[in-house]
């Protein structure tokens, strides 16, 4: 190699080197290279991932198939080489994906759930929550049914997590879930829902697997029912006093559970329905033939959106038709408001006690001794007006102008005997002057001179207060009834947009000692007005009724005292109470300053003047008291004379 060779070579070298060092990428380019080699590589990685996880999802897909194939199998009770020869029935059978079914008539609609046949949800048309919202019972998860049933190997089965096939009747009314393995062996849901009925049938029927399913289960078939109940209304404390759980013993009677605390019960006797119940909804499974066992259980929840977790299990006797190779079991399911019309309308035209069903009993009307006034007065009065499709408050009224003409003559004679107490005030007064003390003989001498005058005068104490209890059965009744009745449900009046539940004009967030203890987080309007007019009619019957005799001021304020009270225990109630306590207050003021206006003191004085110069026959009560008197005076004398030997000895 020459020396020109050479020369030229270590030159192409430099030039090479220098346009390598030159067009070298910076550090960004370098990077960017980078990425753009790991996005690819990324792309190779997910391809490859893709492919495996669409082989993967075959497998499963193979599997699931096998595997609910297998479920059938166990569960029908069958060996695998006879689901094989099915295998085209079978596949047949399977839905291809998870639906819902409507179900529905003017007053329900329900949405049944392929997967477990089961009810998905339960609206009520004619209702809505207190948000305005469509009112549903239960809606998805919210609402479970169970049937278990158990092959010969004792292996359990549970309805809730097989596919079914529906089957829709011509006339839309009846709905059957079908779990099929052959047109002679399959397990039904039959849901019938009848139109302008909240009252609905609901059938399981297993035909041809007497020889495939432990002989446990064709004596009983064991259902699981669970809901978590919902917040309808408004006032969610006073919602959750009224839900509970209800059940009747078959011929003995309606009972329920806890409304405050976790309860469970397991009942052995026969049951002849039970229902999961809100403050104006129920839920409720009536079975064909008394239920033999059942587990109820209720737990409180901490939510805003649900008040209590209901559950039951529960063991239905099954009908076998031997020749059918059938076994059902029938029920009726109720969904629908607690309205005592419509759930004592089940029981129309039933001869028989036995087959009553006395779901009205639901309905909240007080003690047995008081819910007769509601059943035989209120409602019927209530309803005649309600189907004169007047203003709820205008009903409310009229109701309450009604009471108060019923008892006006009660309340008449209370009065006249606070009158005539009142105009022999004078004659007190000296009474209270010549026995003034306190002692023990001056009180007996003070109020035995207050009874004679009081005997000789013809006036009885007693007769004011004999009115007033026999107006209390009435008085009870409506405060049972005001916070049952559904028909006050979202129904205005003047500022109250639902008389069904508290109407607030002041509501507050935080938590204030004592005040949201006792108040919640309102105060009432109706509940103000209402408790304002007690202490005005207290304080006003204070100066009617003073008689003169000595009393303690606390006992003397009394009534004001109690009207305060009230305030604090009915602000969480229902407008519609305090509205009716209102009015009956005020209707009673205004009567009893017509009584004022209308009985002359001079004139009743001057009667009572005239009676005394009468001779006086004792009434047996009054020669009761002063008997009692008599005794309670000489029981005195000889506690003294006790009292006085016994500090003579210690002298």
């Amino acid at each position: 190699m020459d020396k020109n060779t050479t020369i030229g070579l270590l030159l192409i070298g430099a030039i090479i080197v220098v346009f390598s060092i030159y067009n070298r990428p910076n550090q960004e380019e370098l990077a960017k290279q980078r990425r753009i080699r790991d996005s690819l590589a990324m792309v190779e990685i997910e391809k490859a991932r893709a492919e495996v996880e669409a082989e993967k999802q075959v497998d499963d897909s193979v599997a699931l198939i096998q595997q609910a194939r297998n479920d059938v199998a166990d569960f029908f009770n069958f060996a695998l080489s006879e689901v094989e020869a099915e295998s085209d029935s079978l596949a047949t059978l399977m839905p291809a994906e998870r639906k819902l079914v409507t179900l529905e008539n003017e007053k329900v609609k329900l949405l049944l759930d392929t997967k477990g046949g089961g009810i998905h949800s339960v609206q009520l048309k004619g209702y809505l929550r207190y948000n305005k919202d469509s009112l549903y019972l239960f809606e998805g998860d919210e609402g479970h049914f169970n049937l278990d049933l158990y092959n010969r190997k004792s292996v359990k089965l549970s309805s809730a997590e097989q596919m079914f096939v529906p089957i829709i009747s011509d006339d839309g009314r009846s709905v059957t879930m079908r779990l099929k393995h052959s047109d002679s062996q399959y397990l039904d849901f039959v849901y019938t829902l009848p139109e302008n009925e909240y009252m609905m049938k609901f059938d399981i029927r297993l035909v041809g697997m007497s020889n495939g399913l432990h002989p446990e289960s064709l004596t009983n078939f064991k259902i699981n029912w669970a809901q978590k109940l919902r917040r309808q209304e408004k006032g969610e404390a006073f919602e959750k006093r009224y839900s509970r759980i209800f059940y009747r013993y078959h011929n003995q009677g309606t009972k329920k559970m806890s409304e405050s605390r976790k309860d469970t019960k397991e009942i052995t006797e026969p049951i002849q329905w039970f229902a999961f119940k809100d403050q104006f909804f129920t839920s409720v499974v009536i079975p064909d033939k008394p239920f033999e066992t059942v587990v109820l259980s209720s737990t409180p929840l901490v939510s805003e959106d649900y008040l209590k977790d209901y559950k039951a299990d529960a063991w239905a006797p099954i009908v076998a038709d031997p020749e059918k190779n059938e076994h059902t079991v029938g029920f009726r399911y109720y969904f629908g408001p607690v309205h005592y019309t419509t759930l004592k309308a089940y029981d129309k035209g039933v001869e028989n006690p036995e087959d009553k069903l006395y779901l009205h009993e639901q309905v909240e009307l007080g003690y047995r001794w008081l819910s007769w006034v509601n059943k035989g007065l209120v409602i019927p009065v209530f309803n005649f007006f309600l189907s004169l499709n007047w203003n709820m408050g205008l009903i409310i009224f009229i109701l309450t102008l009604m009471v108060k003409l019923i008892i006006l003559p009660l309340t008449y004679k209370s009065y006249m005997s606070s009158a005539k107490m009142r105009v022999l005030r004078p004659q007190i007064v000296e009474i209270e002057k010549k026995y003034p003390g306190q002692d023990q003989d001056s009180m007996l001498k003070r109020q035995q001179a207050t009874m004679e005058l009081y005997q000789k005068a013809g006036v009885n104490p007693m007769s004011g207060c004999l009115p007033m209890l026999l107006q209390m059965p009435v008085l009870l009744a409506l405060f049972f009834f005001f916070p049952s009745a559904i028909e006050l449900r979202q129904q205005g009046f003047l500022w109250a947009d639902d008389l069904s539940t508290y109407d607030s004009i002041i509501s507050w967030s935080a938590n204030i000692p004592f005040i949201s203890r006792f108040l919640g987080d309102h105060i009432s309007l109706f509940c103000l007005l209402m408790t304002t007019t007690n202490i005005i009619f207290a304080l006003y019957n204070m100066s009617l009724t003073d008689t003169g005799q000595q009393q303690m001021k606390v006992m003397k304020y009394m009534p004001v005292f109690m009207s305060l009270f009230m305030f604090f225990i009915l602000n969480s109630y229902p407008a519609g109470l305090n509205y009716y306590y209102f009015l009956s207050t005020l209707i009673s003021i205004i009567i009893t300053f017509m009584f004022k206006q209308f009985v002359d003191d001079d004139k009743l004085l001057a009667q009572l003047e005239e009676n005394r110069k009468k001779p006086t026959k004792k009434s047996g009560f009054m020669a009761r008291l002063e008997e009692a008197q008599k005794m309670q005076e000489k029981q005195a004398r000889e506690r003294a004379k006790e009292n006085a030997k016994r500090n003579y000895r210690r002298r």
